[in-house]
């Protein structure tokens, strides 16, 4: 006995230290369900789905409510008409009361029944929009939103009397000054959805002058909201009724005194150029864009963001209307987008947007300033944004490099150095966004940079060691998917490099990934890429090593792994080389393994 409690107190401690533990169990206790609550929570187990959610919508707790309401979209695919007759109108009861969790899944429900087209829509449309209208004016702004959603996505399915009827009719009466501002901001949202159902009669009769009551709005909310649904309501009435009715009110909205209505402004002008004929791009867009661009750089970082973003849509579509001056004032505005944040200010996640957009812009920026004037105009910017500090910048730079290498055409090698800066990036991050097209992008250079003199075999030789510094770096980390994709890329350079030069370099270091590397598919892929390597390969002497290395190291080789690979080798070769060279060299190697004493090979 005394032994006992002596190892109980070494092993646990003093007893009356364990006998103070006792209260953990007893909140567990508590917890526990009481018979007579088990009794409230337990259904007749004969009902079928349809009789137990309305049973349950009946007389259950909140959270069996909440979880039939959640479970719609499922009746509705078993028994569309059943639940649509029994459950649907006892959701619409159990609504009128419940909080801001059953109201936000309600919305949730009808709108995956919407979107998810899991019924004939206009059989049952009606319910489901009379449930939406009902609860669509609800206190909590979020759950308003929601069931907006809601009704937003319900009018792609509604017949046109339906929405004119239910939906325009009561707008006119939301849409007043004497409804709260969440009312008016919703039907501005409608409004601009509706503006595509109807012919462009009814939209500039009916829509239009809601539309132009909502732009004078005393709340700037409401005008801005409007003021980005006029793009919808331009569609709908037609280029002409554009250039009369809804530019100029764009325009009176672009001088508006709050800053977020005249960016809705700018970017809507914008959206809209191509219905804006040469003329009125002149006249009203022009000065409106040198207005916007001489504000910016004192205006909010709102402001300064959407005119990155939008800047090389903004320069080519205003290209044939400016003068030498004009052009100039955009190239260089564009150019101090380029540096914002970087030139003695503080440096912020806004800044570092506007940078990326700038990045995103380059090539239509290269086709506005005109590719051969691209070494004068961009090449500085263009640098300073491969080399930005920031992740970010880099690796929007490098996903549109393929990009700007096609607009160079001849000029390629201006960004040579920027090429190399890249692939040799220290994040990761840039090197996946530069091998997404890097096929292209090699493809474009190397048929460029190959060619006589001493500066071309300098930039060659660079290349090619960046491309192996770009694998060895990747190889060494845990991104094998990366990798992967990577080689797959290299394929190309069977195509591209003189095979003396691709089997000093490459073939023996894809030799390498594809003996020792331990992940599949990345063996895999390096199989492939170095039977493209033998493919091209003219030199017979060079192919018959690679051949030999290939039967020595794999289909020999002592480890199992390695003969496995073999046979990876044996799929990827049946589908590049003849069947006589297949059979030749590689089926009878591979027959070889049937008597293999691995199981795994056999």
């Amino acid at each position: 006995m005394f032994v006992s409690k002596m190892n109980q107190s070494v092993l646990f401690g003093p007893v009356e230290d364990l006998q103070d533990l006792a209260f953990i169990e007893r909140p567990i206790r508590r917890s526990l369900k009481t018979a007579e609550e088990i009794d409230q929570l337990t259904v007749d187990e004969d009902l079928n789905d349809i009789e137990r959610a309305v049973y349950l919508l009946s007389l259950g707790q909140e959270v069996q409510r909440a979880s039939v309401i959640s479970n719609l979209p499922n009746l509705v695919r078993q028994n569309p008409a059943e639940t649509f007759r029994r459950v649907v109108p006892k959701v619409r009861e159990v609504l009128h009361v419940a909080g801001a969790d059953i109201q936000l899944a309600a919305a949730a429900s009808f709108l995956t029944v919407l979107q998810d087209d899991i019924v004939l829509i206009h059989t049952h449309t009606y319910s489901i929009l009379k449930t939406v209208l009902l609860n669509l004016n609800h206190r909590d702004t979020v759950v308003s939103n929601a069931w907006l959603e809601t009704l937003l996505s319900a009018i792609n399915a509604l017949p046109k009397e339906t929405i004119k009827q239910e939906i325009l009719n009561p707008l006119v009466y939301k849409a007043q000054l004497t409804q709260s501002v969440q009312a008016r901001l919703a039907s501005c949202r409608i409004l601009g959805k509706v503006a595509c159902k109807f012919d462009s009669h009814i939209v500039r009769k009916e829509l239009l002058p809601l539309a132009r009551s909502l732009c004078q709005d005393v709340e700037y909310e409401v005008r801005s909201c409007m003021c980005r649904q006029l793009e919808n309501i331009a569609r709908g009435i037609g280029v002409e009724d554009t250039k009369v009715e809804v530019l100029p009110e764009l325009v009176e909205l672009a001088g508006d005194e709050e800053s977020s209505v005249r960016l809705a402004a700018f970017d809507t002008i914008i959206n809209l150029m191509e219905m804006i004929d040469s003329d009125d791009r002149a006249c009203v867009l022009v000065p409106l864009v040198m207005s916007v661009c001489d504000q910016s750089s004192q205006s909010d970082e709102a402001v300064v963001t959407s005119l990155s973003f939008q800047y090389g849509k903004l320069c080519n579509g205003l290209a044939a209307c400016l003068n030498q001056e004009q052009h100039g004032h955009l190239l260089q505005r564009y150019k101090q987008l380029c540096v914002v944040g970087r030139t003695g200010q503080t440096d912020s996640n806004q800044h570092t947007l506007v940078r990326c957009n700038c990045c995103f812009n380059m090539p239509a920026m290269v086709v506005f300033a005109d590719s051969a004037h691209f070494s004068s105009e961009l090449y500085p910017s263009f640098s300073s944004l491969c080399c930005d500090p920031e992740v970010s910048v880099r690796r929007t730079a490098a996903a549109g490099f393929h990009q700007v290498v096609k607009l160079l055409s001849s000029n390629i090698h201006l960004v040579h150095k920027e090429l190399l800066v890249l692939l040799q990036d220290d994040s990761l991050e840039v090197l996946d966004a530069l091998t997404n097209h890097l096929q292209e992008t090699l493809e474009m250079v190397m048929s460029r940079e190959e060619g006589p003199g001493p500066d071309s075999k300098l930039m060659f030789s660079e290349l090619l060691a960046a491309l192996l510094f770009a694998e060895q770096k990747v190889g060494s980390s845990l991104r094998w998917r990366l990798h992967e994709k990577l080689l797959q890329r290299y394929s190309c350079l069977a195509r591209l490099l003189p095979g003396e030069l691709l089997y000093q370099t490459f073939s023996q270091r894809i030799f390498i990934i594809l003996t020792t590397n331990k992940v599949l598919p990345v063996q895999k892929e390096a199989a492939r890429t170095f039977c493209m390597f033998l493919r091209y390969n003219r030199k017979q002497e060079q192919r018959q090593e690679m051949l030999d290395r290939l039967i020595q190291d794999l289909a020999q080789g002592r480890s199992y792994w390695n003969r496995l690979r073999f046979l990876d080798v044996c799929e990827t070769a049946s589908e590049l080389f003849s069947r006589k060279y297949f059979s030749k060299h590689f089926l009878m190697l591979a027959l070889e393994l049937v008597h293999d004493p691995v199981a795994n090979v056999r």
